[in-house]
């Protein structure tokens, strides 16, 4: 029988006809699901409850991971909160459609702001009925979880794929660049057709990688490394030079300080393949990752500069930034802010009196904390960027604590190299997690822990931090026994169920490990 049939439980025939929106998006991982068909699905639904649609708002090819750029459900809450509805109740073929947000509150607040302005939500492709009973609220709940888990998981898996892509030689993104070519091969490494600029592959298992480009183009590389290594030219007297040759960029430009400052520090050149130098994930906010971060296959292709060279052009960059005290680093970018109105590692590079954004990495650690330094607010919030970077820093200090007091009482730790679990008394594991602080559009905390599923560990300590990330507010004891989740998101305050497990400090641990003597036992 079809899902959408009037036989549905608890499914309303209207004695006269009920105006309603429809609300389609299709999702760039659901193609499946087009928007003609949930429309078609849509209007089944009206026609068997005597509905009629009067407006349709489509997104075409929108992720649900964010609002940005869903134009149709921008205008669709603006009509209905500005009295421009004339319609009293929107159509939306299943809960996952306004989105498969990381927070399952942001999905639900799309819905409450519908009915706050009087317009109900009807979901026509679930099996319950959206009428805010106990069970409809604990359903969409789980379902906005599992869609927001679904892109957290196919997110994982699609990076840990184009991961063991590069690791295997293939290019994974972006244009060949300047003396380089796109090659297609197959899956033995057979060469086919060359990659022109616009092209994509059209066969699954075809790859890409780089292979020198025309003759001429090679030489003009090896030209500019010998001016910048052996001539002494600086990037700018070298794009001069080119421009005044008549030889554009692969893009058809004209050469500028920051366009040859990337051929002279882009590894692809001497046949490095390096992917993830920025990520990002979850169509959160880009963010430029540290070189620990990158996935790289060295000697992945033929080279067309010597790494003695390369190597010689990365001492002299590094060197002109030794040569400026950490004040005069920033009194430069400050100026160049000053002058500018924003940064970015682009406007950092293409700065003629400034180092270049990398010298900048390499002296403070991240172009943000430089930002910070000179008084920039990015227009961007970047700032869980450095909280991550700050509990990466406190998190070996925790487990170094942890495992030194559990000893002082007595107890035997030993700590997995690979994994960073602790076994106690060769009793029981203990995983340590540190939770950053999240806060909702609506302004409440959230506090999201993962279980290691592959770990099992017998306990998971959550540490819950501050907003800042600078210091502990509790800790939850959390026993692999009564979590039957992957993830668990908390807020400032949790039901009661959860509440048992938390605790002002890591006594209760202690205690578990502790370990008394005979003496003790008998006095």
């Amino acid at each position: 029988m079809n899902h959408l049939s009037s036989s549905r439980i608890g499914s309303t025939q209207y004695p006269y006809p009920v105006r309603a929106a429809a609300y389609v998006r299709m999702s760039t991982e659901h193609q499946q699901y087009s928007t003609e068909n949930q429309a078609a699905a849509l209007f089944l639904y009206a026609q068997q409850r005597n509905i009629e649609i009067v407006r349709t708002y489509a997104d075409e090819g929108k992720s649900g991971l964010r609002l940005d750029g869903r134009h149709a459900l921008k205008n669709l809450l603006e009509d209905i909160e500005t009295g421009a509805a004339d319609y009293s109740t929107i159509l939306v073929y299943d809960v996952s459609r306004w989105g498969r947000f990381q927070d399952p509150d942001e999905s639900a607040s799309y819905e409450i702001r519908c009915k706050h302005a009087g317009v109900s939500v009807q979901y026509c492709a679930e099996q319950f009925v959206n009428d805010d009973s106990p069970v409809s609220s604990i359903i969409k709940s789980v379902k906005r979880t599992m869609a927001g888990e679904y892109s957290r998981e196919l997110s994982v898996k699609v990076f840990a794929g184009q991961a063991r892509l590069i690791e295997r030689g293939y290019r994974q993104e972006g244009t060949a660049g300047f003396g380089l070519r796109q090659q297609f091969v197959d899956h033995t490494w057979a060469p086919k057709a060359l990659l022109t600029r616009g092209e994509h592959k059209s066969i699954q298992t075809d790859r890409i990688i780089l292979i020198p480009g025309p003759e001429e183009e090679v030489a003009i590389i090896g030209d500019i490394y010998r001016a910048f290594v052996e001539e002494g030219r600086s990037e700018q007297e070298i794009a001069g030079m080119l421009n005044q040759r008549g030889i554009t960029t692969d893009l058809g430009r004209a050469w500028t300080r920051g366009t040859v400052h990337q051929v002279l520090i882009n590894e692809k050149y001497i046949g490095n393949n390096v992917w993830n130098h920025g990520s990002f994930k979850l169509k959160n906010q880009r963010v430029r990752n540290s070189p620990e971060q990158w996935v790289r296959a060295d000697g992945a292709f033929e080279p067309i500069v010597n790494k003695t060279l390369f190597n010689a052009a990365q001492a002299i960059i590094q060197s002109r930034s030794y040569r400026l005290s950490d004040e005069e680093m920033l009194d430069a970018l400050r100026q160049l802010y000053l002058q500018q109105g924003s940064l970015s590692g682009l406007v950092i590079d293409e700065a003629e009196n400034c180092p270049s954004s990398s010298a900048y990495l390499s002296r403070f650690g991240s172009l943000l904390r430089c930002y910070t330094l000179i008084g920039y607010t990015p227009d961007r919030d970047f700032s869980y960027i450095e909280i991550n970077r700050g509990l990466r820093e406190q998190y070996p200090h925790l487990v170094e604590e942890t495992i030194e007091h559990i000893r002082s009482l007595g107890g035997r730790v030993t700590t997995d190299p690979e994994n960073g679990l602790l076994t106690i008394n060769e009793e029981f594991t203990v995983s340590l997690v540190l939770s950053r602080c999240r806060m909702t559009q609506a302004g409440s905390s959230r506090w999201i822990i993962r279980f290691d599923t592959g770990l099992f560990p017998d306990i998971t300590v959550a540490v819950r931090m501050s907003p800042d990330g600078t210091q502990t507010l509790d800790y939850y004891l959390l026993p692999a026994i009564d979590m039957t989740v992957a993830k668990l998101t908390l807020a400032q305050q949790n039901e009661a169920g959860l509440e048992i497990y938390r605790f002002d400090s890591l006594e209760p641990l202690f205690v578990l490990a502790r370990r008394t003597s005979l003496r003790e036992m008998l006095s």
